[in-house]
C-alpha cells in the first residue's frame, strides 16, 4: 500500500532513496569498468590496435540516439502493475551482467574473428545498458514531483554511482592480480649489487597474454628470448627478402607483455638504478584470466544491486489522465524543448571530458607512473571526492542555483585537471590531491544533469500538456554513451598518432607524451566549452518554483474531476 504522506507531500523516505541509488552503483560498475579498463583490454590483452578501437568506439556509440530515443519511447507505453520504469531494471539485470562479463572474455580467435566478436558484443552492451538505464533514470522524475526532492535524490543516486565505481576501480586490478596468479618461478641472480641482475622466469602452465613488470618502475629489463615484429611508418608489416616478417630485439623497458610456454625459461638482464631487486620486486599476472574473472565476480553484485533497486522503489507521478499517446507530438515536443536541446548538447560535451580522463588513467599509472596498482587508489581517492561533490550539490544548488553552480563547476574541475600536466612521474601526492580536487567539481555535473533533466520533462508537460518522461530521459543516456564513445575514440586515435602498441614495449615509451595530454588539457577544453553551453539554459529557479506550483495545481484538479467521475459512477 502506497504511503499516502508521500503522495501528498512529495517526501521519499531515506530507504527509498538509498534503494534508489543502489542502481547506478550496478550502472557504474558496467560503465565505469568499460569506461577505465575496456579500451587497454582491448588493446594489451586482445591485442587490437588503438585505431581500430577508437572506431569502434565511435561507430557503435552513433547509433545510440536511435535506440535511446526508441527506449525512451517504449518506456512511456509500457504498462505493468509495477509502473513504466521499474519492471525494465528487473528485465535487464541478469542480461546486464552477462554481457558486461563477455565483454571482457578473450577468445583464442584470429584478428578478424577478435574484431568482429567486440563490435558484436559491445553493440549489445549497449543496447542492454540502454534498455536498463533510461528507464532508471526517467525513475527519478516519476518518484516524486518535488523538483527540490528530485535534487536530494540526484545526490543518493551519484552516491551509488560512485559507490559502484569506487568498487570497480578500486577493486579491479587487485581482482585481476588476485584471478591471474600463474604462480610463477622468478629465480634473481646478482651481477652487480644495486645495479645489474639476471633474472629467469617460468610459469607451470601456458600464458597467452604475461604481464610481467617491475614494481613502480624501479628498473629497467630487457631479454633475448622476445622478438617483435617491425612495422613502417604506415603500420604495415616489413617483410624480408625470404618472404618472412622481419623481427627486431627487445628493448629495455619497465613492463614486458608476452606468451608463455609451461616451463620454458625466459631471460632477462636487468639494470637498477641503486635498487636492491629480489623476487618481489616483480609483478606476474595472467592478464586474460585475471580480467575476464574479475569482471565475472564483478556481475553479481551488479545484478543483485539492480534487484534492490527494483523492489525497493515505487512509481508516483503519472502523466495527465486526458494525455493521448503520439510518438510523432513527443517528438515534436522533444526538438522545441529549447533546454532540453542545451542539457544534451552540454552532456555530450562533458562526458568526452570525464571518459577522455577515465580511458586514459590506467595508461598513465602504467606507462608514465610505472605504478599500475597506484591507479586503483588514485581512482578510489576520485570516487571519495566525487561522493563529496555529489553530497554538496544540493545544498550548493539552494544557494547559488542549478545553473549558475553547474558553470563555476565545470570551469573549476577543467582548469584544475590542467595541472597534472605539469606533474612529474614521482609527484604521487600532487597527482592524487589536483586530481581529486578536479573530481569534486567534475561530480556536481551529473548530480545536476539528471536532476535538470527531470526539470526538463516538467517544463515539456508545462507547455505543451504532455509528459513524455522516458523520452526527455533519453537524453541522459544518448549523452553519456555519445559523449563517452567520443571520449574513447580521442583516446584510440591520439595513442594510435603516437604508435602505441599494446602488445610491444618498444612503441609505448613514445607515447607517453600523448598520455599525459589525454591526462590534463585535452579533455579540459572541450569541458569549458560545456560550461560556456550552459549559459545558454533558460530554467532558473525562479521559473522551476512556478512550473512545479503549476504542475501541482493542474495535478490536483484532475485527482479531484476523478473523484467526482467516480461518485457519480458509483
Amino acid at each position: 500500500m502506497e504511503n499516502n504522506s508521500t503522495i501528498q507531500t512529495g517526501k521519499l523516505s531515506i530507504r527509498e532513496k538509498i534503494c534508489y541509488a543502489f542502481g547506478d552503483g550496478a550502472a557504474n560498475i558496467a560503465w565505469r569498468g568499460v569506461a577505465a579498463f575496456l579500451m587497454i583490454y582491448y588493446t594489451d590483452v586482445f591485442g587490437l590496435s588503438p585505431a581500430v578501437v577508437g572506431t569502434l568506439m565511435l561507430l557503435v556509440r552513433l547509433s545510440d540516439g536511435v535506440s535511446d530515443v526508441a527506449m525512451g519511447a517504449i518506456c512511456d507505453r509500457t504498462k505493468t502493475k509495477y509502473g513504466k520504469f521499474r519492471p525494465w531494471i528487473l528485465w535487464t539485470a541478469i542480461p546486464l551482467a552477462v554481457i558486461l562479463s563477455m565483454m571482457f572474455t578473450c577468445p583464442d580467435w584470429s584478428m578478424t574473428g577478435k574484431i568482429a566478436y567486440a563490435y558484436t558484443t559491445y553493440i549489445v552492451f549497449t543496447l542492454v545498458y540502454t534498455a536498463n538505464n533510461i528507464p532508471y533514470g526517467a525513475l527519478l522524475a516519476v518518484m516524486t514531483p518535488d523538483d527540490k526532492e528530485r535534487t536530494s535524490l540526484g545526490s543518493f543516486r551519484m552516491v551509488g554511482a560512485f559507490g559502484g565505481g569506487m568498487l570497480v576501480q578500486g577493486l579491479l586490478l587487485f581482482l585481476v592480480a588476485y584471478f591471474g596468479n600463474v604462480n610463477p618461478n622468478v629465480n634473481v641472480n646478482t651481477i652487480e649489487s644495486g645495479k645489474k641482475y639476471e633474472v629467469v622466469l617460468t610459469t607451470p602452465t601456458d600464458v597467452s597474454n604475461l604481464s610481467f613488470t617491475t614494481n613502480n618502475g624501479i628498473a629497467k629489463m630487457v631479454s633475448p628470448d622476445i622478438t617483435y615484429e617491425t612495422k613502417d611508418s604506415t603500420g604495415a608489416l616489413v617483410v624480408g627478402a625470404d618472404g618472412k616478417v622481419q623481427m627486431k630485439a627487445d628493448e629495455p623497458t619497465e613492463a614486458k607483455s608476452f606468451a608463455t610456454v609451461a616451463n620454458k625459461p625466459y631471460h632477462f638482464t636487468v639494470e637498477a638504478d641503486g635498487e636492491e631487486i629480489t623476487a618481489d620486486s616483480f609483478r606476474v599476472v595472467d592478464q586474460n584470466k585475471g580480467y575476464s574473472y574479475a569482471i565475472y565476480f564483478l556481475s553479481i553484485f551488479l545484478a543483485i544491486f539492480l534487484l534492490i533497486t527494483f523492489f525497493g522503489t515505487r512509481e508516483r507521478v503519472e502523466p495527465p489522465v486526458t494525455q493521448k499517446t503520439n510518438l510523432v507530438d513527443e517528438l515534436g515536443d522533444l526538438i522545441k524543448n529549447y533546454p532540453w536541446i542545451v542539457l544534451v548538447f552540454v552532456g555530450i560535451l562533458y562526458n568526452i571530458y570525464n571518459n577522455t580522463r577515465q580511458g586514459v588513467t590506467l595508461y598513465y599509472f602504467t606507462h608514465y607512473v610505472h605504478n599500475q596498482l597506484l591507479s586503483a587508489g588514485y581512482m578510489t581517492g576520485l570516487m571519495i571526492a566525487s561522493i563529496v561533490g555529489a553530497m554538496i550539490t544540493a545544498p550548493l544548488s539552494r544557494k547559488f542555483g542549478k545553473k549558475n553552480l553547474f558553470i563555476g563547476a565545470l570551469f573549476y574541475s577543467a582548469v584544475v585537471n590542467t595541472m597534472l600536466y605539469f606533474c612529474s612521474p614521482t609527484a604521487i601526492v600532487p597527482i592524487f590531491c589536483i586530481g581529486m580536487l578536479s573530481e569534486v567539481g567534475a561530480a556536481i555535473f551529473p548530480t545536476l544533469f539528471f536532476a535538470m533533466l527531470g526539470d526538463v520533462a516538467d517544463y515539456s508537460e508545462y507547455v505543451n500538456g504532455r509528459r513524455a518522461t522516458g523520452l526527455v530521459y533519453s537524453a541522459g543516456s544518448f549523452a553519456t554513451k555519445f559523449g563517452g564513445g567520443l571520449g574513447s575514440a580521442i583516446v584510440g586515435y591520439v595513442l594510435a598518432y603516437y604508435g602505441y602498441k599494446g602488445t610491444d614495449p618498444t612503441t609505448i615509451k613514445l607515447a607517453v607524451e600523448g598520455i599525459r595530454g589525454l591526462m590534463s588539457w585535452i579533455p579540459s577544453i572541450l569541458c569549458i566549452f560545456a560550461a560556456v553551453g550552459m549559459y545558454f539554459y533558460t530554467i532558473d529557479q525562479k521559473k522551476m518554483d512556478e512550473i512545479t506550483t503549476e504542475l501541482q495545481n493542474r495535478r490536483r484538479g484532475e485527482g479531484a474531476k476523478n473523484a467526482v467521475s467516480n461518485d457519480v459512477v458509483r
